[in-house]
């Protein structure tokens, strides 16, 4: 026995308690305690986090297609979105390898961000300059190429046949910041009148105090002992994009990423060309988040019963039956975002809970799922300015598809990829 390496203790990092410390090479031992970490309280901080960025979202980025129009760049309609997205896929691998040595201090420097972001965009949009509000777009993206991988954070701190509920609670918990946002649609209003402005630029104020309180309740959040051992050993091995069990699951999440961020960043702007006023716009939005966030609740737990492959096969097809829904009429644009909204909803989530066996493939699955949606978004707004709204529905239809493949290629069990990934 080399007498040298008894005893010796790997240095804690800045997230874990000041007692917490694990001898080299040794299993991290679970306590009452660690147990306790990973228990509704300790991840409300989480929970709320997220529903405070998704109300930032809703206020600022979902509707900046309409401020790039009051700007009168109607033909850059897709822009801001694409910067969003890009900003976040060159932001996603770096935030992901930030946080396989701890993640609560990635999460929290991923929310302040978006807080400059967000004032960078109100104060261009305001002041009609429209390369520092495109300038803020990207840093909101960039930031939310972090403080979206939260979701692993919370999956990773339950066993793995509970993973799908909790990741489905994170979306649900998202439901009560866009309600929030869009309930403050009215005031927001009022306010902007007093700035002779619009309450779309408005939101982005808005957005920088809801990313501001994410990052304090984040900064609440104690990490669980795993995700302390990890960071103490580095002992998370970097998983390539091509993996048989991380490929499909890559695919799902890009996929559902790409088509919802494109129908939803151009179909307010065509609502907006039918007639609809910002109120009205903005409950259709409502009607879309609730189809993403408020049935979490229930398709979690699905997910953790019936497996992924479901998961995969009913997200193709309902979001088939938005694409196709979208072109026919204002009385149809509700029940398509709400089914574009669910059915990303089940794609996403099940891709998701296949990646959390696999921590050191997340940020660039995540970064993989910005580009496809920066991807839609630009060449969306280009075929929906040169030949109109449908046929980009149908181009959208067919990508559908592809979940397909997910679903033949990715349908094993969770627990079994966890076991393997842990040898």
């Amino acid at each position: 026995m080399d007498r040298r390496r008894v005893g010796r203790k790997t240095p804690a990092p800045p997230d874990a308690p000041a007692t917490t410390c694990y001898s080299q090479g040794m299993a991290a031992p679970v306590s009452a305690s660690s147990r306790s970490q990973g228990s509704a309280l300790n991840l409300a901080a989480l929970f709320v986090s997220q529903s405070l960025a998704t109300g930032a979202t809703t206020a600022s980025t979902v509707l900046a297609s309409l401020v790039i129009s009051a700007l009168g760049r109607e033909a850059l309609s897709g822009l801001p979105s694409t910067l969003v997205t890009l900003g976040a896929a060159a932001s996603a691998g770096l935030f992901g390898l930030l946080m396989l040595r701890g993640r609560r201090q990635g999460l929290v420097l991923a929310y302040l961000l978006g807080v400059v972001g967000a004032l960078i965009g109100f104060w261009g949009a305001w002041q009609h300059h429209l390369l520092i509000f495109l300038l803020g777009a990207a840093l909101v993206g960039m930031s939310q190429g972090g403080f979206q991988q939260a979701r692993y954070a919370a999956a990773e701190s339950v066993a793995p046949e509970r993973r799908g509920l909790v990741l489905g609670a994170m979306m649900f918990a998202s439901v009560l910041g866009s309600a929030l946002s869009t309930a403050l649609s009215g005031p927001l209003a009022n306010f902007a009148s007093g700035l002779n402005t619009s309450a779309e630029v408005v939101g982005w104020l808005l957005a920088a105090l809801f990313l501001l309180l994410g990052a304090a309740l984040t900064s609440l959040w104690r990490p669980p002992a795993q995700d302390i051992h990890a960071a103490q050993t580095a002992g998370v091995v970097r998983v390539p994009l091509t993996h048989p069990q991380v490929w499909p699951a890559a695919l799902a999440v890009a996929v559902s990423q790409g088509l919802m961020v494109t129908l939803m960043s151009l179909t307010p702007l065509r609502a907006h060309h039918m007639g609809m006023d910002h109120t009205a716009i903005a409950g259709l939005v409502m009607v879309h988040i609730a189809g993403m966030f408020g049935f979490g609740w229930l398709t979690g737990p699905l997910i953790d019963r019936l497996g992924v492959r479901v998961g995969y096969l009913a997200g193709a097809a309902l979001l088939l039956a938005a694409a196709l829904s979208a072109p026919s009429g204002r009385l149809w644009l509700a029940p398509s975002m709400f089914l574009l909204g669910l059915g990303w909803n089940l794609g996403f989530l099940s891709g998701s809970k296949a990646l959390t066996a696999h921590r050191g493939a997340q940020g660039k699955v995540d970064a993989l799922a910005y580009l496809s949606a920066s991807f839609g978004t630009f060449f969306g707004g280009l075929l929906l300015g040169r030949f109109g709204f449908e046929p980009l529905a149908w181009v959208c239809a067919a990508l559908s598809s592809l979940l397909l493949i997910s679903a033949w290629w990715g349908g094993g069990s969770v627990r079994g990829r966890v076991a393997v990934a842990a040898d």
